[in-house]
């Protein structure tokens, strides 16, 4: 479907459409940004942090999983999906091995936890690993706007080299004052000035803006850190409705 507004197409579907594969960016040793083209006067329909869902066959099977855009929502001529390779994920094996010029069958956008103007005034972002593609959407997306809200990220890795986004990050706190991020990771290289281990509930109290009406909490990553966090900041005095999970 697609629906014209103010002379920009807004592309929505709800079966599957080949979009082309026209450019790949490496961001780590195991992470690429694979940029997907657009009609020039077209973007996706979508909020940040909604969803599209990837389509392949593989071994003969049908198979689709979600992934969130890290492309600014509203951007037109193309759109970015930035992808984990994982030896055990199909589907993300599968868009490694795309070149440029391949196709891939995608469907949506679909309604994720999303980001709405006016939420919240104080905004934490608590990730883990590719769970930060969503972050990435919606951080953007109210830096580039110059929408009103503080900005707390959490950002979880095993390693420094699994940083994803690093020198965004970086970029972000030295020009927005209302920007701040925090970096855990499992296993540190010497003199790392960031935390280490896991996202403990200290880490969240002091890194996240405080319960209040005016604060949400987006989390996202692996299921199991998910559930944990979850259940964590409940007891932190985060209402279930605050806590926003794309």
């Amino acid at each position: 479907m697609r629906v014209t507004m103010d002379t920009v197409t807004r592309i929505k579907t709800k079966t599957p459409s080949p979009y082309k594969l026209i450019h790949i960016e490496t961001d780590t040793h195991d992470t690429s940004t694979f940029r997907f083209e657009l009609p020039a006067d077209a973007m996706l329909d979508m909020l940040p942090g909604d969803f599209l869902y990837v389509h392949a066959t593989i071994n003969g099977k049908q198979v689709k999983r979600p992934y969130t855009p890290s492309s600014l929502p509203g951007t037109t001529g193309f759109f970015d999906l930035t992808v984990k390779r994982y030896d055990a994920g199909s589907v993300s094996k599968y868009l490694h091995g795309q070149q440029i010029g391949n196709t891939v069958l995608m469907s949506g956008p679909n309604p994720g936890g999303h980001w709405v103007d006016g939420m919240g005034k104080r905004v934490g972002f608590v990730a883990g690993g590719t769970g930060i593609t969503p972050m990435i959407s919606i951080i953007r997306w109210i830096l580039t706007n110059k929408i009103d809200a503080e900005l707390s990220l959490i950002f979880a890795n095993k390693t420094e080299a699994d940083i994803i986004f690093r020198q965004e990050w970086e970029r972000n706190v030295r020009d927005y004052p209302n920007f701040h991020c925090h970096h855990v990771l499992e296993q540190p290289p010497p003199r790392w000035e960031g935390s280490t281990g896991r996202v403990t509930p200290e880490i969240l109290r002091r890194d996240l803006p405080a319960p209040d009406s005016d604060t949400c909490i987006f989390l996202c990553g692996p299921p199991p850190m998910v559930d944990a966090l979850e259940t964590t900041l409940k007891e932190l005095g985060y209402p279930e409705q605050a806590i926003i999970l794309p």
